[in-house]
C-alpha cells in the first residue's frame, strides 16, 4: 500500500520514500484523483475548483503543473501500478486494487467475513485527510467524501462487534480499536459506544459495559440534548436483564433505560428573504407551449435555490396556483414568504421573451439567468458572485434535447399514480438522452421513473428494469457531478432501487452541499437518513422540505419518511400519527400503511394492527412475511428491520 487517506494524507514513492508534492492543491489534487479512481475528472472541472478566481488561462496551466508534479513521482511505464492517464478532456489516476487504503477498506467491506471486517477497522485510522488544511473552496468536495466514509466505520464498528464470538482474539482488538478512534473524534457516536458494551459483555464485564452505556448517555446529553437511540436502550435493558437484582440496588431501572430519544424539530428560517415564483402566463397563442413555459419557471426556481441566503418555495408547491386568479398577498400567507413573482412567456418561431426579456430560443439558459439575477437583485442588496456563477450552469447544449426533457417532466407531474403517464414521461427522457447523451438530469429523471415503476408494482422484468434503473441513476450521478438535482435522484435510485444506502447517501450529502434549499433533496434525505438510523436527521430533514414546499405532491412521501424516522427512534405514537397524515393526503400509499400497522403492534394496540393489516392485504394481497424482503425499506440497522417484521408478523402478516 503505498497511498493512505484514512487519517491523513501520506504517500510513499515506489522506491519506498515518503512523498512531498511541491504545494497542498497539489497534494490535494492527487487525494481527489485517487477518491476518483479510473472514471476521473474532466480537467475545466478541476481547474476550476482547485484555482477558483483565476482566468481560465491560469487556472489550467495551475492543473498541468501540478499534474507534472505528480508524474515526476508516479511517471507512465508498463510496469507502473499507479500512474496518471487521461485526454484533453479528462485526466484520471489509476492504482492497483493495493495501492490505496480506501481501494482495500471497501473491498474488505464488500468481502464482510469478519476477518475482513477486522482489517478495515485496522485501516481506518481516523477521519479522510485527517490533519491536511482544506481551503474553505474545496469543503464542498472533499466533505461528501469524508461523511462517506465516517458513515462506513460507523457501519463497520457496528458489523464488526456484533460478529465478535471470542474474547482476546485479533478481530476484538481491531473492533475496540476503531471504536476507541471514532470515541475520540466524536463522543456522541452511537454505534462505537454499543461496539464497546458488547466487546464488554463478550468478555464478562457487564458492570463495565454499563457505565459505557451511562458515559454514552450523559455524553449525548451534554453535546446534542438528546437521549440515546432505541437500539443502544435496548443493548442495555438486555444487560439489565441479566445482571438482574444486583444491578437493580446500584442503579434504578428508571436512570438505567430512558424514554426513546426525542427527535428535533428545526425552526422556521424567518431570518433569511423568501420567494415564491408563480406559474409564468403562456403568451405563445398555443397551449402546447404549457409544458415550455412550465419549464422554463422551474429552472428559474432551480436557479434561485442556489443562493444560501434565499430560500426559494419549491415548484411543486408554487404551481399549485396555476390557473387561478390569486390575490398576491394571500398567496404569500399561505406559503409564508415575503416576495411573490409573477411573469410571462412567450415564444414565436425563434424568438423568446420572458418577462421583459428578449432573445433567440438558442439563447434560453442566458434569459433564464437574467431572470433570476433580476429577482435576487430586488430582494436583496448583496449576492455571492460565486452562488451566481454556479446558477448558471447549463443542463444541456442540445435544445431538442430540453424540449423532451421538459415535455417529459410535464408528464411525470401530471401525476404519479397513473402507469400511462410515467411511462410517456420514460419515453421522452430517453429521447432527450438520444439527442444528448451526456445530459445528466435527464438520466436521472429516467431513473426516477422506473422507482416509481417498481414503488407501485408497476415492472414487467423486475431484474432487468432495476438493473437498467440502477444504470441510468450511475450515470447520471457520473455526469452530474455539480448538479444537484440529477445527485437527487440519482442518489435516491441507488438508494431505493440498488439498495446501496452509502452511495445513495454521498449523493444526497454532495446535493445538498450544492444546494442545501433543495426541498427534493432534503425529502429524499430524510428517507435515507431514516433508513441509515439517523432518525433525527431524518425529521429534521424532512421539515425542512416541508418548509421549502408546503403544498408539494410528495408532501405524503415527506411525512412519511417522518413516520418511518419516529419508528426507528421506537417512537410509535409519532410513528403512527406522521404515518397517517401521509394516508390522507395519500390514501393508496401502501408504505405509509406498513409502518402504522408495525407501529400499533409494537405499542401493543394489536387490534388498531389487524385493521390496518387489513387494508395491507386489500392493496397488496400477495405481501406475505416470506417476500417482505421485496418492500423492505433497506434497513441498516439490525434491530429497525427485527422490529419492523416483528410489527407486521404481529399484525398479522400471512408468512
Amino acid at each position: 500500500m503505498r497511498i493512505r487517506l484514512l487519517g491523513g494524507l501520506e504517500v510513499t514513492s515506489p522506491e519506498h520514500r515518503p512523498v512531498r508534492f511541491a504545494t497542498r492543491k497539489t497534494s490535494l489534487l492527487f487525494a481527489a484523483l485517487v477518491l476518483a479512481g479510473r472514471r476521473g475528472h474532466r480537467r475545466e472541472q478541476l481547474s476550476e475548483t482547485f484555482w477558483p478566481g483565476r482566468s481560465n488561462g491560469q487556472a489550467r496551466n495551475s492543473l498541468r503543473q501540478a499534474l507534472v508534479d505528480i508524474r515526476r513521482t508516479f511517471p507512465a511505464s508498463s510496469d507502473a501500478t499507479v500512474y496518471i492517464d487521461g485526454d484533453q478532456e479528462t485526466v484520471a489516476l489509476f492504482a492497483g486494487p493495493d495501492e490505496a487504503d480506501i481501494s482495500i477498506f471497501d473491498r474488505k467491506l464488500e468481502q464482510g467475513r469478519t476477518a475482513d471486517l477486522a482489517v478495515a477497522a485496522d485501516l481506518y485510522r481516523g477521519e479522510l485527510l485527517a490533519g491536511q488544511a482544506i481551503p474553505d473552496e474545496l469543503d464542498e468536495w472533499f466533505g461528501p467524501y469524508q461523511s462517506q466514509y465516517q458513515r462506513k466505520a460507523q457501519q463497520l464498528v457496528e458489523r464488526l462487534s456484533l460478529a465478535l464470538s471470542e474474547p482476546g482474539s485479533a478481530e476484538e482488538s481491531a473492533c475496540e480499536g476503531l471504536a476507541e478512534r471514532l470515541l475520540a473524534s466524536d463522543p456522541t457516536v452511537e454505534a462505537a459506544h454499543r461496539a464497546v458494551m458488547r466487546i464488554h459483555t463478550l468478555t464478562g464485564h457487564e458492570n463495565a459495559a454499563l457505565r459505557q452505556f451511562e458515559s454514552c448517555r450523559a455524553l449525548l446529553k451534554k453535546h446534542l440534548g438528546a437521549e440515546p437511540e432505541a437500539q443502544t436502550v435496548s443493548l442495555a435493558a438486555s444487560l439489565q436483564s441479566r445482571k438482574g437484582a444486583e444491578y437493580q440496588r446500584t442503579a434504578p431501572r428508571s436512570d438505567v433505560v430512558p424514554q426513546p430519544q426525542v427527535l428535533p424539530v428545526p425552526t422556521k428560517h424567518h431570518d433569511r428573504p423568501s420567494v415564491a415564483v408563480l406559474p409564468f402566463q403562456n403568451l405563445s397563442g398555443d397551449a402546447e407551449q404549457e409544458y415550455f413555459a412550465d419549464g422554463i419557471v422551474e429552472d428559474i426556481i432551480i436557479a434561485l435555490t442556489h443562493f444560501r441566503h434565499l430560500y426559494a418555495i419549491a415548484r411543486n408547491s408554487s404551481f399549485t396556483y396555476k390557473g387561478q386568479a390569486v390575490d398576491l398577498k394571500q398567496v404569500g400567507r399561505e406559503l409564508d414568504v415575503r416576495y411573490v413573482v409573477e411573469g410571462s412567456v412567450r415564444r414565436t418561431g425563434d424568438r423568446l421573451r420572458i418577462d421583459r426579456f428578449d432573445g433567440t430560443l438558442a439563447e434560453v439558459f442566458d434569459l433564464q439567468d437574467q431572470v433570476a439575477s433580476s429577482i435576487v437583485g430586488a430582494i436583496t442588496p448583496k449576492v455571492e458572485e460565486a452562488e451566481i456563477e454556479r446558477a448558471k450552469s447549463k443542463p444541456t447544449e442540445s435544445l431538442d434535447a430540453y424540449d423532451y426533457y421538459l415535455r417529459g417532466v410535464a408528464a411525470f407531474d401530471r401525476t404519479i399514480t397513473s402507469r400511462s403517464a410515467i411511462d410517456d414521461a420514460l419515453r421522452l427522457f430517453m429521447k432527450a438522452i438520444d439527442r444528448d447523451p451526456e445530459f445528466a438530469i435527464a438520466h436521472a429523471r429516467a431513473a426516477r421513473c422506473y422507482a416509481t415503476r417498481k414503488s407501485n408494482g408497476w415492472m414487467v422484468d423486475r431484474a432487468k428494469e432495476n438493473a437498467e434503473a440502477t444504470r441510468l441513476a450511475r450515470r447520471a450521478v457520473e455526469l452530474g457531478r455539480d448538479d444537484a438535482i440529477a445527485l437527487t435522484f440519482g442518489g435516491y435510485v441507488l438508494g431505493y432501487v440498488g439498495g446501496d444506502l452509502d452511495d445513495s447517501a454521498a449523493c444526497i450529502d454532495r446535493a445538498l452541499a450544492l444546494n442545501p434549499n433543495l426541498a427534493a433533496a432534503l425529502g429524499v434525505s430524510s428517507w435515507v437518513r431514516a433508513c441509515l438510523g439517523e432518525p433525527g436527521k431524518a425529521v429534521e430533514h424532512a421539515a425542512l422540505a416541508m418548509r421549502l414546499s408546503p403544498l408539494d405532491p410528495r408532501l405524503f412521501a415527506w411525512q412519511f419518511n417522518t413516520g418511518l424516522a419516529h419508528f426507528c427512534a421506537g417512537r410509535y405514537d409519532d410513528a403512527v400519527a406522521w404515518a397517517g397524515k401521509s394516508l390522507r393526503y395519500q390514501p393508496n400509499y401502501v408504505s405509509a400503511m406498513r409502518v402504522v400497522a408495525a407501529s400499533h403492534a409494537l405499542a401493543g394496540r394489536l387490534s388498531e394492527a389487524q385493521q390496518m393489516m387489513a387494508r395491507v392485504c386489500e392493496f397488496d394481497p400477495s405481501l406475505r412475511l416470506s417476500n417482505l424482503a421485496e418492500v423492505l425499506p433497506p434497513f441498516y440497522r439490525p434491530d429497525d428491520r427485527s422490529r419492523y417484521i416483528e410489527g407486521l408478523r404481529k399484525a398479522g402478516l400471512p408468512d
